[in-house]
This record gives C-alpha cells, sequence and structure tokens, in this order.
C-alpha cells in the first residue's frame, strides 16, 4: 500500500508526545476535533469543512487526537476523556491559541465538552455533531455501531472489507464510503494499538452540561447507530444559547452527509459569535 494517503502537517510536542495537526488560512482558530472508530484522523473526518472556515476568515485547525491519524499512539495507557483534552489543550498552548471555537464530533464532541468545562474562558463556541460523553457506558456499548467498531477492531479482524462495512455504518448513504476513504483509514488502522479503543474511558458528563457557558450549535442524524439521536435534549435542556438541527435520511456523519446544510449553518453560527 502507498504511504501518506492523508496530508501531513506538522507536530507540536506535548509531554512525551507529538500531537499532529493540520493548519489552513488566518485568522481567529476554529479547532476540528475528530471522532474514534479505528483509523480515524482528522483529516478523514472533515476534509468536507475545512474551506468554509477559511472562507468565513478564520483559521482551521484539524488535529489528529492522541492515540489517531499522525500523532503518537502510546500503549499500556488508558485513553480517557481527560487525556484527549489535556493534550489537546497542551497543543493549542504550543500554537498561542488562547480563543477558538471548537467544532467536534463524537467522541470529539465529548472532549470539546470536556475542555468548554475546564477552560471556559478559552472555547467561545461549540459545534457538536453526535458528541459523545453525555450517556452512561452501558447506553453506548448496546448501540450497534459501537458493537460492532468493539468486535472488528478489538478482535483483530478488520481487513479493507470489514473496515469498508464498518465505516458505513456511520452513514446512511453507504456509497459516501468510497475506496479512498477506506485506503485513507486502513493506512491509520495498520498503526493503531488495541489500547487506543479496548482501553478507551469517556467521562460521562450529563450532570455538568448546564455548566457550559458558551453558544452551542448542533447536529444529529435520525438515523444515527452510535450514539442515541435523543441526546439532543439533554443540551437543549441545559443551556440557554443553544441550536440542535436533527437531520432525516442522516447517520453519524452529519458534517459528511450534509455537507452543504452543515457548512452553511457553521459559517452563520461564526458570523453571530463575531457579531457579538
Amino acid at each position: 500500500m502507498s504511504k501518506d494517503l492523508l496530508p501531513r502537517g506538522h507536530e507540536v510536542a506535548v509531554g512525551e508526545h507529538r500531537i499532529h495537526y493540520l493548519s489552513y488560512g488566518e485568522g481567529p482558530a476554529v479547532v476540528f476535533l475528530h471522532g474514534s472508530g479505528p483509523g480515524a484522523s482528522g483529516f478523514s473526518n472533515f476534509r468536507s469543512n475545512i474551506d468554509t472556515v477559511v472562507e468565513a476568515g478564520r483559521r482551521a485547525i484539524v488535529f489528529d487526537m492522541i492515540g489517531f491519524g499522525y500523532s503518537s499512539k502510546p500503549t499500556g495507557i488508558d485513553y480517557t476523556t481527560e487525556l484527549f483534552a489535556e493534550t489537546i489543550k497542551g497543543a493549542l498552548d504550543a500554537l498561542g491559541v488562547t480563543h477558538c471555537v471548537l467544532v467536534g464530533n463524537s467522541l470529539g464532541g465529548a472532549v470539546s465538552i470536556r475542555l468548554a468545562l475546564d477552560h471556559p474562558d478559552m472555547v467561545d463556541g461549540l459545534v457538536l455533531m453526535a458528541p459523545g460523553g453525555i450517556e452512561a457506558d452501558a447506553v453506548y456499548y448496546n448501540m450497534p455501531g459501537i458493537k460492532s467498531m468493539i468486535a472488528g477492531f478489538v478482535g483483530g479482524s478488520l481487513d479493507f472489507d470489514g473496515l469498508r462495512n464498518l465505516l458505513q455504518m456511520l452513514v446512511k448513504d453507504p456509497a459516501i464510503v468510497d475506496d479512498q476513504l477506506v485506503s485513507e483509514r486502513l493506512e491509520v488502522l495498520q498503526l493503531q494499538p488495541v489500547d487506543v479503543l479496548a482501553r478507551l474511558q469517556v467521562s460521562n458528563m450529563e450532570q455538568e452540561l448546564p455548566n457550559l457557558r458558551c453558544p452551542i450549535l448542533g447536529f444529529w442524524g435520525q438515523d444515527d447507530q452510535f450514539t442515541p439521536v435523543t441526546g439532543f435534549s439533554k443540551f437543549l435542556a441545559s443551556s440557554p444559547d443553544c441550536a440542535f438541527t436533527i437531520v432525516s435520511n442522516c447517520g453519524h456523519w452529519v458534517m459528511v452527509e450534509r455537507a452543504g446544510m452543515f457548512n452553511a449553518q457553521v459559517q452563520y453560527f461564526l458570523d453571530r459569535l463575531d457579531s457579538n
């Protein structure tokens, strides 16, 4: 297989770890945090959304979180929400980013929430797509997508076709999962230790949601197989400045399946933040 199917950008050292990121444009920072899963990376999640942020006069920073993409993949540790948040905060500090909007899907949504709770003065807004971290573990582990992901990755049985089948569970339209996407993810997957998912520990932050101070824009696909769509109501009940769009005929990857709609709403959200 050819090497480096994904674009390579820059790295920053955070303690003993290296965090890889891509940077596009100039201006106030919009930070993209991807979901989990075999072979996940920032670019494979957000390639359809970067240009909108740049065109809005902002800097798009697309991270590979620890354990994913081209970032460090340590073994023998627990991959906790706090570890992800602390390493991203360290990377932002190294880049001199003191204020940003966070865009996070799934695991990246949970990490975005943790960062906004721990560093409210840094986070000007949250864009969340089917975020994790707001249900008990048993609820997530009962979702069909999570069951398949754990069985395939931790069981070590994912080849090209198996990975394609798993990725197709992320979307309503299986045609979205083309050979390029599968190849990109498989390249990263071959370097990922089992610990990344076998020792993944995402905290349930439901009780902390009322402490979020920033505006929130959210999305959920009606046919999500990884996180319960009912989660949107927890944000609406907790936040005074929050809007969620529930999308029919759409799975876990709203920013991919409905990129045009997603990008338009994000641009409006960013413009509104600029006017405040």
